[in-house]
């Protein structure tokens, strides 16, 4: 694959499953014959609402399309909810809005958030950016995750350190190194046998500050 392609690392356009939500049947007809000359092969139209997060479900695409024309406020609030559920790329385009609903739309996870309509010429862009900004958030947010995850580790056994440290003299050095042997011995991890040890120290003492 060449460097410069735009889809390195990700699904190829041919590839996708598209997801297009539009209560136009016409306009998302036009989306639809844009996305399939841009090479998307796999459409999936849905222009009622009702229903939409079973359906968006049952089709799970890699990518949607979302083209309101007017939307309110209720049916933004919608499609806000089901964005944070699906966890998938989503371009939502609209013909009017304003800075309260941008703001609405970048909190519920909306990769690309498009005023002034969608043009078909446009489709095969926005879609892209959608994705990568999409794929760059998931990025981000399972690094935050693993960040958190380590930091609640490492608090954890240096909790365990200090209960050793109290309740057997030792120093942190020392009670480190018990908390490896004891790991080792047990072929468990040391984080394992931390929170073992501060489980049961909150057991037989529960007032106290472990």
């Amino acid at each position: 694959m060449n460097a410069s392609n735009p889809w390195r690392g990700l699904v190829k356009p041919n590839s996708l499953n598209v997801l297009v939500i539009d209560e136009n049947r016409i306009r998302a007809s036009i989306i639809e014959d844009g996305l399939r000359e841009a090479g998307y092969d796999r459409v999936t139209i849905i222009d009622d609402m009702n229903g939409l997060a079973r359906r968006i479900t049952e089709i799970n695409p890699d990518v949607i399309v979302i083209d309101l024309e007017n939307p309110n406020r209720d049916m933004l609030e919608s499609i806000f909810q089901i964005s944070r559920a699906v966890k998938r790329p989503i371009a939502m385009f609209v013909d009017k809005s304003d800075e309260a609903s941008i703001e609405a739309a970048v909190e519920a996870g909306v990769s690309a958030y498009i005023v002034d309509g969608l043009k078909q010429e446009r489709v095969r862009p926005i879609l892209k950016m959608a994705i990568s900004r999409f794929n760059a958030f998931a990025r981000l947010s399972r690094e935050l995750e693993e960040t958190r995850g380590e930091l609640e580790k490492r608090k954890l056994i240096d909790r365990a350190k200090g209960l050793l440290m109290r309740t057997r003299g030792l120093s942190e050095e020392e009670a480190y190194a018990l908390l490896r042997r004891t790991a080792m011995n047990q072929n468990r991890k040391v984080v394992e046998i931390a929170q073992s040890l501060v489980t049961a120290a909150n057991l037989l003492d529960p007032g106290a500050d472990v």
